[in-house]
């Protein structure tokens, strides 16, 4: 019987140990956290700031385009 007392106050030390260790971890995990979520928010911003980027190129591409069209008309144009 004491054997079985002593194992449940071994198993008890045990588990009372990991519970603290990790008590005593949840203010570096919640920092973690948090950085981790402004670097998400930062990510989404960046993301979002390329698709615009890469709106304003296609405009651009678009607009060198027509002006190379031009350039082409115009050309043929003195060529006759």
């Amino acid at each position: 019987m004491w054997v079985w007392i002593a194992v449940v106050a071994v198993a008890l030390i045990i588990l009372v140990t990991a519970a603290v260790r990790l008590f005593g971890r949840l203010p570096e995990l919640r920092r973690a956290a948090g950085r981790l979520q402004r670097r998400q928010e930062e990510a989404m911003r960046l993301q979002a700031g390329a698709a615009k980027l890469e709106q304003t190129m296609l405009g651009l591409q678009q607009r060198a385009e027509q002006a190379q069209e031009q350039v082409e008309r115009i050309q043929a144009g003195f060529g006759k």
